[in-house]
């Protein structure tokens, strides 16, 4: 390997993340600079000092022709070298995940996760601008989930603003230190010095004359050198390599535009005209070409028209001839250090070295080729998608057989690469005129892809457009375009909260998109027309299966589960079709409304399955819907990691609608597990939260708050047996008899009943709830604790306790534990409650909270003693260690503090 020069500081930073990630802090280091500059060179010094320092090395080269296969880019870091991050049989299992991005990228973490346990490992991908979307959105996810590692991503990019590499910095600075490392030109001494090591003798004056006009970059250096010595020179020349400059010194990113080709989407390319090259360089290609033969220079040429990848035996199929026949010539290019072999495809060495070759293809050549490659690939069967960049390098406005191709090349990509699609989709909408009804059509399609590729503000956005007579389209606004394109647009705007009614009207359409948009007002406003008297009229199956929906949610709503489950049910029977709701939502409201209705065990397995099966834009609804299965299963741990991920996803989904839900859960373990302060910052105006955090201050008249829980919140039934709810826990077994519900009931109603507690408790006892049994358990524990049955009580009470600990419920494991102590009982080890602070308000105990609460209410010491039923003296000793333990030493300071806490206080 050649010696890196003019890079030292780089390397060097490098080389200190490389020992952050061995002493177990991940990070992400990006190297951006402009083609040309060695970024390769750099990853490659980079990758050697690792190997040497032990580090297992993953790396891959995306490709400009990566977007037609999901996870090509970063495919050979996973499976490369004889220890691969991915054994085969997980890969398998990978590639039937293609079209499900969230779960693919989930189990792809959790495997390279395992993998890498203990292992100091470094993740290489070069020329990063080319990945393809999954490449890119799967490093987001495995960055993020990875961060615990001993981990260091390295990837190089060429400068593209809101690009790949931007994305990722933004998506993971929160989760791991990012480091951006900016490459720019070399100077003069670094370049003399990469051309003494190339030639292996010093540098004559002519020489570096002709090196100084190269703008430090090492490639361009490298091309002079080699087109100056093959042009003059014997291949036998002393001092000179005449094969291809060594990969690693070299920086193999495509030019970022390159000459003939513009961006058509985040990977996708489609011919252009001709940009300016690097001064030099063309001629430099030109002589390089001069002792190749014939053939070998047609080769050339035509291959650049096709790519930077391309098959041999299509450019045979273009050139008339035999494979067999070009082999020679092929050699002949590979020799010259024009194009390399990568077994299934063949390249040029770089980018440049393909714009400076088709400089000297004339335009109207190029155009030509571009359509017979096109005709070629589409009869050869390769797909639409394949030839779509060839198509739009000769597609005019109006060319109805272009537009039918590149509509065809969108429907390949969606399910795998909805982005490329989206642009490819948007490209023949562009071809066709402002008035022709074909475009309206293919701006419907133009839309679903867009769905497709989760851009819905741009979906809307264009839906807007094509609708309102703008400069976007002049054809006539039929009203079936007007329900197809707001029948598109209807389930994602339901499921977000955007849905508008007055969205939903188009007199004239068709009777079935009639019905379907009459179904969405009823979905939305089931007020106007009971959806159960809605359903006779209707013949059209989707429309049925939104009002099946509508009717299922205003039955969750009531709480009435298992009509709502059923409901659900009938809904998802339908076969999806345009208007349709995502049948995931669908699923998730039917799981909700099972474990409801006694069967949480069997709606929790599939809630599971669904997180490696589910759609994507349904995942923030998923985790939502997991964490709280889990909470309601006592598997703290595990429900806080969905309810975090569901956070994560609404992030990264820009879809905000179900933070509430999540932060419920996450302020209930957060509860339960004795972090009250913790509790509080999720709260937010949540009143049920709030509520329980008062009453775990200290203040138990805010029971009575916890009477207007409503139906949705998560273990409500819990909620309203702590409230002493009666009257709700029977109105909730009276539209849903639930075993949960009918003890929960039975509990509340039987008071100091013994007989009945124990039977309620007993009954708890089935519903797979272990945070509610436990409940129970507390309460008879106790009640027969006070009636003087001593074994009874501290049996129950003990059960409570272990069930309670094993959950890390420590809170309510607390109190139990301290009812225990109180009565006497004695254990070698009481594990349940951590050591309380020494200073702040979680240093204080209940009675000193509830002390400081009437304090701040402006009780004096008998008041507040009338109010607890103990002395004034007991009230002041309490009222002393409050003092200290706020470190406050007035009744004006101790209520300002109580202030801000409460803000009011919650007595008020």
């Amino acid at each position: 390997m050649q010696p890196l020069r003019g890079r030292s500081e780089e390397l060097g930073r490098l080389l200190e993340a490389l020992r952050e990630a061995e002493h177990g802090t991940a990070s992400l280091a990006v190297v951006s600079g402009e083609p040309g500059l060695g970024k390769s060179a750099l990853l490659a010094a980079a990758v050697e000092q690792a190997e040497r320092q032990g580090f297992l090395v993953a790396q891959a080269t995306a490709q400009q022709t990566d977007d037609i296969s999901p996870l090509s880019s970063l495919a050979p870091a996973l499976r490369a070298g004889r220890e691969p991050l991915i054994d085969t049989e997980h890969f398998m299992e990978l590639a039937a995940l293609n079209t499900q991005p969230l779960w693919l990228a989930e189990r792809l973490a959790a495997f390279v996760g395992r993998r890498l346990d203990g292992v100091k490992a470094l993740v290489v991908l070069d020329d990063a601008q080319w990945s393809d979307p999954l490449t890119a959105f799967s490093l987001r996810v495995l960055i993020a989930r990875l961060a615990s590692h001993q981990l260091l991503w390295l990837i190089a990019t060429r400068p593209a603003p809101g690009g790949v590499a931007d994305q990722l910095v933004n998506a993971v600075q929160t989760q791991v230190p990012v480091h951006t490392i900016e490459l720019g030109p070399l100077s003069a001494e670094a370049i003399q010095d990469i051309a003494k090591d190339r030639l292996n003798r010093p540098v004559e004056s002519g020489l570096a004359l002709q090196l100084a006009g190269v703008q430090g970059s090492p490639f361009l250096a490298e091309q002079l050198i080699a087109g100056l010595y093959l042009g003059n020179t014997t291949p036998d020349a002393p001092g000179f390599e005449h094969t291809a400059p060594a990969a690693s010194s070299l920086d193999s990113a495509a030019a970022g535009t390159p000459a003939s080709v513009t961006p058509v989407g985040p990977l996708l390319t489609a011919p252009a005209p001709t940009g300016p090259l690097p001064p030099g360089l063309v001629e430099g290609v030109r002589r390089r070409s001069t002792g190749l033969s014939e053939n070998a220079r047609t080769l050339v040429r035509t291959a650049a028209v096709f790519g930077s990848e391309f098959r041999l035996e299509d450019v045979a199929a273009l050139m008339s001839e035999p494979v067999a026949k070009l082999a020679t010539a092929l050699d002949e290019a590979i020799h010259a250090g024009l194009l390399t072999d990568a077994g299934s495809a063949l390249r040029f060495q770089h980018e440049l070295l393909r714009s400076a070759t088709l400089a000297d293809v004339p335009p109207s050549a190029q155009r030509a080729l571009h359509g017979a490659i096109a005709t070629q690939l589409i009869a050869a069967g390769r797909g639409a998608a394949v030839a779509a960049p060839h198509v739009l390098a000769v597609a005019q406005p109006g060319d109805t057989a272009a537009v039918s191709t590149l509509r065809q090349a969108a429907q390949e990509l969606i399910a795998t690469m909805s982005t490329t699609a989206a642009e490819v989709i948007q490209h023949a909408f562009e071809l066709t005129a402002v008035d022709d009804p074909l475009r309206a059509e293919v701006g419907v399609d133009v839309i679903a892809v867009l769905l497709a590729a989760y851009q819905y503000d741009r979906a809307t956005a264009f839906a807007d457009d094509l609708l309102s007579g703008t400069a976007l389209y002049h054809g006539p606004v039929t009203p079936d375009l007007r329900a197809t394109v707001r029948l598109h647009l209807a389930p994602r705007q339901w499921v977000t909260g955007r849905l508008q009614r007055q969205d939903l009207f188009a007199p004239g359409a068709a009777p079935h998109l009639t019905e379907r948009l009459t179904a969405y007002r009823t979905l939305l406003a089931p007020d106007e027309v009971a959806p159960t008297e809605l359903l006779p009229r209707l013949t059209d199956p989707v429309a049925r299966a939104i009002v099946h929906t509508a009717a299922a949610e205003a039955a969750r709503a009531a709480g009435r589960y298992a009509t709502a489950r059923d409901y659900y049910i009938k809904a998802r029977e339908t076969a999806s079709d345009l208007g349709s709701l995502p049948d995931t939502v669908l699923e998730v409201g039917e799981l909700y409304c099972r474990a409801e209705a006694d069967e949480l065990p069997a709606a929790l397995q599939r809630s599971r399955e669904l997180m490696t099966a589910g759609d994507w834009q349904t995942a923030a609804h998923l985790s939502v819907l997991h964490a709280r299965l889990e909470f309601a299963a006592g598997n703290l741990d595990l429900a806080e990691k969905e309810a975090k991920a569901g956070l994560w996803w609404m992030k990264d989904l820009h879809d905000t609608a179900l933070v509430p839900a999540s932060h419920q859960v996450l302020a209930l373990i957060a509860l339960l597990r004795n972090q009250p302060t913790k509790a509080r910052e999720l709260a937010g105006t949540d009143s049920t939260i709030n509520a329980l955090l008062a009453l775990a201050d200290g203040d138990d008249k805010a029971v009575t708050r916890l009477r207007d829980v409503p139906h949705e919140f998560p273990e409500r039934i819990d909620v309203l047996v702590r409230a002493d709810a009666e009257d709700l826990l029977a109105a909730q077994v009276a539209t849903s008899p639930s075993v949960a519900a009918l003890g929960a009931h039975e509990l509340v109603a039987a008071g100091n009943d013994l007989k009945r507690l124990a039977a309620a408790t007993e009954q708890l006892r089935t519903t797979g709830r272990p945070l509610l049994r436990a409940l129970a358990a507390d309460r008879y524990g106790r009640a027969e604790l006070e009636s003087g049955d001593r074994a009874t009580g501290v049996a129950t009470l003990e059960e409570a306790l272990d069930a309670l600990t094993k959950l890390g419920a420590s809170a309510p494991a607390g109190r139990i534990q301290a009812v225990l102590q109180a009565a006497g009982v004695r254990r070698r080890r009481w594990a349940a409650v951590p050591a309380r602070a020494e200073a702040g308000w979680e240093a204080l105990t209940p009675m000193e909270r509830r002390v400081a609460l009437l304090v701040a209410e402006g009780h004096t010491n008998r008041s507040a003693a009338e109010e607890l039923v103990i002395s004034a003296s007991t009230v002041g000793t309490h009222l002393r260690s409050v003092f200290g333990k706020l470190e406050v030493n007035s009744r004006v300071q101790l209520t300002r503090l109580v202030l801000e806490r409460f803000a009011p206080p919650p007595n008020a």
